[in-house]
């Protein structure tokens, strides 16, 4: 299935990149994430596991769980604070 990755804030700046298009056979978020730890080095540091990464599917707050579907966007973003 083909889906759209985003990166935002810190997550986008270490992997170098705000979005890119996916062919996976991934079925949930947690599957997604592990296929994008061995992408590259930035991608392992930025969305390691145990890290506070916050995860949304077609923009609605997702567990790792969550299935993906076909031409779904996920985005992956660093907790938010305000002042």
């Amino acid at each position: 299935m083909n889906v759209t990755v985003r990166y935002f804030a810190s997550i986008r700046e270490a992997i170098g990149q705000g979005s890119e298009q996916r062919e996976t056979w991934a079925a949930t978020l947690a599957e997604l994430r592990d296929e994008l730890l061995v992408q590259s080095p930035a991608h392992a540091a930025s969305l390691a596991r145990g890290k506070a990464v916050r995860m949304a599917v077609d923009q609605v707050m997702s567990d790792e769980a969550t299935l993906l579907t076909n031409g779904c966007e996920v985005a992956f973003f660093p907790p938010v604070t305000g002042g």
